[in-house]
């Protein structure tokens, strides 16, 4: 078409490629399997120090003195920095309670925590200065658990609390308290016909990212500081860096770096403020980077937790109620523990229908090492043990497992423990009835004609440990939910500028918005966004930085949602404006322009019939066209503080899975032989990328069912295992068959109708593998993970 408009030539208009519901390939893709993708480690800058941190070697101590000289002596070093040298009133720092010091004073906490920094012209030489600073300590008891914790004058981890949730807390020692009662628990456990008990122990989780925590600072000339940083949430950090520098929030300007993972474990600072200090100490750019001993303690874990139930029943499989306490660990810092246990409480009961509940969560200054976020929030833990008393109860009431959870499932307009109705698809049933339906895998699978066995797919795998003696089957299933988003009356908002141009002759989308990329997948859905929205080949996908207003967090399944959302709605307002200017424009040539529905499809408007009507080009001629937008969910409200009611959370999310699992009952050694998983995703953006979240987050479920644990000394409160020697996550050789079923039944609430996908998949793969275990070996398991002695009682 010219650009006098005329009509003439109009042929159908045909659907963009690239757009939602396609598996659009990742733009990262290529570069990361090919070992090109530059992360934040590789960072480079003329001139650049390097920067490390000093850490305790004690979990709670008194900081008697602190002798530099000897560091600063060594030739090679800049800097040397303690507590002391901190340039601002503001000391501490935090997500929520700003209880973390960027450098400790007077005190260590915890194992590992910051005491001191270096900046030196090698990582080396920086070791080296850093092993020379001599630091004194007067060693004091350690609270770890939760019986030193809260016995009658127990040492308080923080001694001065006025943070906002001291107020309604019953010991300085605990974090928060959340209950939620509804109904009357105590008179529903006597119309039961039978009543279940258990206490349940899950072992502290660690992210375990590949790319260690690194990132660069570089000093600017209006004494402000650049940073280039592998992180989770821009803005946060910012919010958090700014007043310990003494600078103005518009004077620490982020830019987010290529990120090897992250799970949660990037939430909170690491190395932002210390890099930070040492560049604008010594006036150079200071890059820091962590070796996996340093990463271990340089970011929070998944917390640890005791977890006692009671659940009872009808003789029908009706649930009576449910009553139980669940005690989190979260370390010597609150991190995001607050929300954590707001999480535990709200779905400790799981997906199921029961009117009378009395649950009581709470997480714990202790001086283990700081817990936080970490894929699943909460809701993994109470997973664990709702499935493992939900089998109990099965058994005791002579049912199949999963046909009693099918009686109790909860649907669209069921009612949840904090009075908060369900208003979108709850296919619980559905989910589990599919895993169930699945063919089981053959059995003995090692055996092969004529030939010695294949030990790969065996227990113990290429350790040659057993060639199927004593080998039995054992097949579990467990259903889990999960809150999508941020919750409790958070403001969860996201900030996208999107901008339309013609280059080359062709209409291009610029999208840029402050969403950090950790691997989920997000730049590529929000350019199959754009070209759905604005019918664009051609999307630019901006580096996130601060120059563009929050995207909150790449946390809570919550990024394809809000931020997704926000492209959209930017995106939306971009494309009035095209068609504005185009009636403008070309109006006066085709009716069209004023009466039909219109569209922009493969480069050009068109009508919702398909007739083009102009070339986008040509609608633009050299104009550009942006909006930048903020988008917001549904709010939700703080639970009550006494009854744990209200509508505290935006979306919800289930996933089943059926394990399959082959136990070396004499041996103890467990191979998982399949992992099937059942989904609802509400829509899916881009299938192959939900089903390697989906694939993604079982796998991490079956890392700390058989495998995963920090290990933490008890007495001394040390980490004992900081290395993927001895801290062991799953290999190729471990991870099963993990097929996927996928529903697609749309939130109406929601963009498109999606659902948040990354979290779920992670909560029921780690009690439906338990359940497996306990059907081949009949013994009770209520630990993760499980380890060879709890198998043989050795």
């Amino acid at each position: 078409m010219g650009g006098t408009g005329d009509p003439t030539g109009i042929d159908r208009g045909t659907r963009t490629r690239g757009g939602i519901g396609e598996s659009t390939p990742r733009p990262d893709g290529v570069l990361k399997v090919t070992g090109e993708f530059a992360y934040s480690s590789d960072m480079w800058h003329e001139d650049m120090l390097w920067g490390h941190t000093l850490r305790s070697t004690l979990a709670h101590a008194e900081i008697v003195s602190i002798d530099i000289a000897e560091a600063l002596a060594t030739p090679g070093v800049h800097a040397v920095l303690t507590h002391d040298d901190l340039p601002a009133a503001v000391k501490n720092y935090g997500l929520e309670i700003q209880d973390t010091p960027a450098l400790a004073r007077g005190k260590v906490r915890h194992h590992g925590e910051p005491v001191a920094l270096v900046a030196a012209d090698h990582p080396e030489t920086a070791r080296r200065a850093a092993a020379r600073i001599r630091i004194g300590y007067r060693e004091l008891p350690v609270v770890t658990d939760e019986a030193s914790a809260l016995a009658p004058g127990a040492p308080l981890v923080h001694e001065h609390r006025t943070d906002h949730h001291a107020g309604h807390v019953p010991h300085p020692n605990i974090v928060h308290r959340q209950p939620v009662v509804r109904g009357d628990a105590e008179a529903a456990a006597a119309r039961a016909a039978v009543v279940v008990r258990g206490e349940y122990v899950f072992g502290m989780q660690d992210q375990a990212f590949l790319g260690p925590e690194s990132g660069l600072a570089v000093p600017a000339e209006d004494g402000g500081v650049d940073l280039y940083v592998a992180t989770q949430w821009l803005h946060a950090d910012r919010r958090q860096i700014a007043p310990v520098l003494g600078l103005p929030e518009d004077k620490v300007r982020m830019t987010l770096s290529g990120i090897g993972g992250a799970f949660g474990g990037r939430e909170d600072l690491s190395m932002q403020i210390h890099a930070c200090l040492l560049a604008l100490r010594t006036g150079r750019p200071v890059k820091m980077v962590y070796n996996r001993f340093e990463s271990f303690f340089g970011h929070v874990h998944r917390h640890p937790a005791r977890l006692r139930y009671e659940h009872g029943a009808t003789r029908d499989g009706r649930l009576t109620h449910v009553k139980c306490r669940i005690v989190l660990d979260g370390g010597a810092y609150a991190s995001s523990s607050p929300a954590v246990v707001g999480n535990a409480a709200s779905l400790g009961v799981g997906p199921y229908v029961v009117d009378d509940v009395d649950i009581e969560a709470v997480a714990l200054y202790t001086n283990n090492p700081p817990c936080g976020a970490m894929r699943g929030f909460g809701a993994v833990q109470a997973c664990f043990a709702y499935e493992a008393q939900m089998d109990k109860l099965a058994a005791g009431l002579g049912m199949d497992p999963v046909e009693f959870r099918r009686i109790n499932a909860m649907e669209q307009g069921s009612v949840l423990p904090t009075g908060q109705i369900v208003d979108s698809p709850a296919p619980v049933a559905e989910l589990l009835r599919r895993v169930k339906a699945r063919p089981l895998p053959p059995e003995r699978q090692w055996e092969t004609a004529g030939e010695r066995p294949d030990v790969r797919a065996l227990p113990g795998g290429l350790s040659n440990t057993t060639h199927g003696e004593g080998v039995v089957r054992g097949v579990g299933y467990a259903v889990g939910i999960k809150n999508v988003g941020f919750s409790e009356g958070f403001d969860d908002y996201s900030t996208a500028r999107v901008r339309i141009e013609v280059v080359g002759g062709e209409p291009v989308a610029v999208v840029h918005t402050a969403m950090a990329e950790v691997g989920q997948g997000g730049v590529t859905v929000h350019a199959q966004i754009a070209r759905t929205e604005l019918g664009v080949a051609r999307v630019t996908i901006q580096p996130a930085d601060t120059r563009v207003g929050s995207a909150g967090s790449t946390s809570a399944s919550r990024q394809t949602y809000v931020t997704g959302g926000a492209v959209k709605h930017a995106c939306e307002a971009v494309r009035e404006k095209v068609l504005e200017l185009g009636r403008r424009r070309f109006g006066p040539y085709h009716p069209a322009w004023a009466t039909a529905e219109l569209l922009l499809e493969d480069g050009k408007v068109v009508t919702d019939g398909g007739e083009v009507l102009a070339a986008l080009a040509d609608v633009l001629e050299g104009e550009s066209v942006e909006a930048e937008l903020e988008w917001r969910h549904r709010p939700t409200e703080p639970f009550d503080l006494r009854t744990g009611q209200g509508n505290g959370h935006v979306q919800y999310s289930f996933a089943a899975h059926r394990a399959v699992v082959e136990v070396d009952t004499e041996l103890g050694l467990v191979k998982v032989v399949e992992l099937a998983c059942a989904q609802d995703v509400g829509k899916a953006l881009n299938p192959l990328s939900v089903e390697g979240q989906i694939q993604g987050g079982t796998t991490q479920g079956l890392g700390i069912a058989v495998m995963e644990e920090i290990v933490v000394d008890p007495v001394t409160a040390k980490v004992r295992n900081p290395s993927f020697t001895d801290y062991l996550i799953p290999t190729i050789l471990d991870t099963p068959a993990i097929p996927v079923d996928v529903l697609e039944l749309a939130d109406d609430h929601a963009p498109y109708g999606l659902r948040g996908v990354g979290e779920a998949p992670t909560l029921s793969s780690t009690p439906a593998v338990l359940a497996a275990i306990r059907n081949a070996t009949g013994l009770e398991l209520n630990r993760t993970p499980v380890r060879p002695e709890h198998l043989t009682d050795t």
